[in-house]
């Protein structure tokens, strides 16, 4: 009869572990995990019969094959082309240019800002924490929490300041200066992916009812069918 409490005892705790253990990210299980460039050349590399595969990240090649190239990048000290309805160009550096990002849970961007007025747009980051710092100019920066409170946190940053949008907020930038202005910020995923907010509601593939958003937003419904021909 002990035997089988302990077994009981042992079994609730294995479950409690696995429960606990898929409740996050789970750290990497070896040095590195270099990313295949494809899921067809994964299939292939695997010898898999099926066309495509996908997982919740990307395969990793043997790490008998990796090399140097795997885990470097070059051109962040080259600005980007802010010639553009918004006046800012993110660089990424994420699992896609550097395979060997992949399960390590981190990546990087470099924000260029036109003068007077560029913007990264509000957005978030489904899946990352950021931290930014400004290496050049003037930044009007800021984010707001969740319902029910909805409360702004708004800071202006120079050259040397740094401030964190937590994981999931809208958040946004905006270049108050009359030069250019650089931002490079870090981000706590791989992959943090990116939701511009009037992206997805005013360009949604296929549109969202106009009558949805017009009620929504406490919009007419003629500028919610204009909106929409603007992203």
């Amino acid at each position: 009869m002990k035997g089988v409490q302990h077994f009981l005892v042992f079994f609730s705790l294995l479950i409690l572990g696995v429960t606990l253990a898929s409740a996050s990210d789970p750290s990497p299980l070896q040095d590195f995990c270099v990313a295949l460039n494809s899921t067809k050349h994964a299939a292939k590399t695997l010898s898999l019969s099926f066309h495509e595969v996908f997982v919740n990240g990307k395969l990793c090649k043997d790490p008998k094959l990796a090399t140097a190239d795997d885990f470097f990048f070059s051109g962040l000290d080259k600005p980007g082309n802010t010639s553009n309805a918004v006046g800012s160009r993110v660089t990424p550096v994420n699992v896609d240019q550097i395979p060997g990002l992949n399960t390590l849970g981190i990546s990087l961007v470099r924000i260029d800002y036109a003068p007077n007025g560029g913007q990264n747009p509000p957005h978030t980051h489904p899946r990352a924490t950021e931290i930014l710092v400004v290496t050049k100019g003037t930044l009007y920066v800021g984010f707001v929490t969740s319902n029910p409170d909805n409360r702004l946190f708004t800071k202006v940053l120079k050259t040397g300041d740094v401030f964190v949008f937590p994981v999931g907020l809208i958040h946004f930038q905006f270049n108050i200066g009359k030069t250019n202005a650089i931002a490079f910020a870090g981000l706590s995923s791989q992959n943090p992916g990116v939701i511009t907010i009037a992206n997805a509601v005013f360009g949604s593939n296929p549109a969202i009812n106009s009558e949805v958003l017009a009620k929504g937003f406490k919009l007419d419904k003629k500028m919610v069918e204009y909106l929409q021909t603007q992203f």
